[in-house]
């Protein structure tokens, strides 16, 4: 478990340095999760113990949204007096998504019953 943790966090601490050394504004957590994606793939299996440690940390999930909650209740204020923007982020960015979910979803239909 040790090692698998040290792993993730090490693919996190290289995702921060991309993001800090080249300034982008992704998240380093983000870009480290992407060179962890881009290692299993290139090893092709998930390890045993990254696959366990990473059961165990999803199973507790839940408690990582704590942090977000306390931030949300502790900035009430900014959402009170920006509600229209958040409103109007959280439907576009949501019909935006529906939109190009569909959209995929049907050229990758077409493709497959072509293909068929």
């Amino acid at each position: 478990m040790l090692v698998a943790l040290t792993q993730l966090l090490f693919c996190q601490l290289a995702g921060e340095v991309i993001a800090r050394a080249f300034d982008l504004a992704v998240p380093g957590p983000v870009i480290g999760m992407g060179l962890l994606l881009a290692i299993l793939l290139y090893r092709s299996n998930v390890p045993e113990q990254l696959d366990s440690t990473a059961t165990g940390i999803l199973s507790h999930l839940s408690l990582l949204f704590v942090p977000a909650g306390v931030g949300v209740v502790a900035h009430l204020g900014v959402l009170g007096n920006e509600w229209q923007a958040i409103l109007g982020s959280l439907v576009g960015s949501t019909i935006a998504t529906v939109l190009v979910t569909g959209w995929i979803l049907q050229k990758m239909h077409r493709r497959h019953r072509d293909a068929t």
